[in-house]
């Protein structure tokens, strides 16, 4: 029937996992549309921490179908540990799980390159999580890459064996990055066995897949991994992923037209992070950062990285929603704001001393001054009801952004969620 978009507004981290999570029963379907294993949504279930990297987020639904979409890169070793260590929830794989045919796969000697290339740039370093990515959509746009569909065809073996060789020539640019003989022939025997997994499990035309559903009158929550401010077009290059995180990559990742789209809802924590390298314009240092990061518990999901981490930042925001056409907004770890004496926000930039619309072609141009304005803070209510001073930093909010916040989340738990505006 309709397609609901969910990602991201800033550069990745939000909380999408437990947003997700919450919604999913209102869905028969859940779809991932692109990025890969870099990818760390996180559900806090019973007390217990589940981190997803390729598995779509409504997986613990025994009803729900959940499909790792056609703009999806596969690590076949990485899903399969992914989804063993999901054992202990009595998963119906078959059942509950669909991987597109087309959706692309990560070799062994993709990681060696993501890790000899980002070696190579030495104090220039992207913060790669180091995982194959950026190599894999190379090879996807360079009509190279390998897909789900070719480990069923009798050519496979050859045509892996023609691309790794490939990238050994390719590595012999990097004299300086040495190759383990011993770590790349465990990591090959791990592939393959990831392949034969992924052969037992359930593998469909994505976009056939789709249709059928929405023509039954089934509704989809496509969901996005990293966040809007690292989209290879739109985000802040070069320091970004390799795919389109936006709403528009739910059509082609998906394979579904604009004209299904319904609902676009975009996540912002109450502050802001980002892990890596790259511009970050309320980045808070010293004291006052390190203090926000261990009360966030702000460590990347997937890669363990201390997340740098600043006040929320309206401009990008702003931005980020008229790039997506959000439609609503959910609101994450507002608690972890709590019992401060003020709360700050990026209101505007300033170049040159004069204020400018929308934001600056270049985030690290050293003229752009950040405008920042504050509210009171505000502590947690003994009844679960939002304190008045959160409550004037969501109009606030909503005033600079015109557009709702629907969700409020105030700790990782399921239950930790408020629903605001009906």
């Amino acid at each position: 029937m309709a397609v609901d978009v969910l990602l991201g507004l800033q550069w990745g981290d939000e909380g999408k996992g437990k947003i997700v999570d919450f919604l999913a029963p209102q869905y028969p379907i859940i779809a991932r549309f692109q990025g890969g294993p870099n990818a760390g949504h996180t559900l806090v279930v019973d007390g217990k921490k589940i981190v997803l990297h390729t598995v779509p987020s409504g997986i613990l639904y025994s009803e729900i179908v959940n499909l790792i979409g056609n703009g999806v890169v596969i690590d076949p070793a990485t899903l399969k540990k992914e989804i063993e260590s999901l054992s202990a929830y009595d998963i119906d794989l078959q059942r509950q799980l669909r991987i597109a045919e087309k959706a692309h796969l990560i070799l062994p000697s993709h990681r060696l390159l993501d890790a000899a290339s980002e070696h190579a740039k030495g104090a220039g370093k992207i913060g790669s999580t180091l995982r194959g990515i950026g190599p894999t959509y190379m090879d996807k746009t360079g009509r190279n890459g390998i897909r789900v569909g070719d480990i069923m065809t009798s050519s496979f073996m050859a045509t892996y064996k023609d691309l790794k060789a490939k990238h050994m020539r390719l590595l012999s640019l990097y004299p300086e990055f040495s190759i383990e003989e011993d770590e790349v022939k465990k990591a090959e025997e791990a592939f393959f066995e990831g392949i034969e997994f992924i052969r037992r499990l359930s593998i469909v035309n994505g976009e056939q897949f789709l249709h059928n559903a929405l023509e039954k009158g089934m509704d989809v929550l496509a969901e996005g991994a990293q966040g809007t401010l690292l989209d290879i077009e739109y985000g802040s290059y070069p320091f970004v992923t390799s795919s389109n995180t936006i709403s528009a990559a739910a059509c082609t990742g998906l394979g579904i037209s604009p004209q299904n789209i319904r609902e676009v809802i975009g996540i912002t924590k109450a502050y802001c992070t980002r892990v890596g390298s790259g511009p970050f314009p309320s980045e808070l240092h010293g004291e006052e950062g390190e203090s926000l990061r261990e009360k966030g518990g702000e460590f990347g999901a997937t890669t363990g990285r201390p997340r740098r981490c600043g006040w929320i930042d309206l401009p990008l925001l702003n931005y980020a929603i008229k790039i997506n056409g959000v439609t609503q907004i959910a609101m994450t770890k507002v608690d972890v704001l709590e019992d401060m004496e003020s709360v700050s926000y990026a209101d505007s930039y300033s170049v040159n001393g004069a204020v400018i619309e929308g934001i600056p072609f270049d985030l690290e141009d050293e003229r752009i001054v950040v405008n920042y304005n504050n509210v009171s803070g505000w502590s947690a209510t003994k009844d679960g009801s939002i304190h008045p001073n959160l409550q004037a930093f969501i109009e606030t909010v909503e005033r600079k952004l015109s557009v709702p916040i629907r969700y409020l989340s105030n700790g990782p738990e399921r239950e930790k969620l408020n629903i605001l505006g009906g």
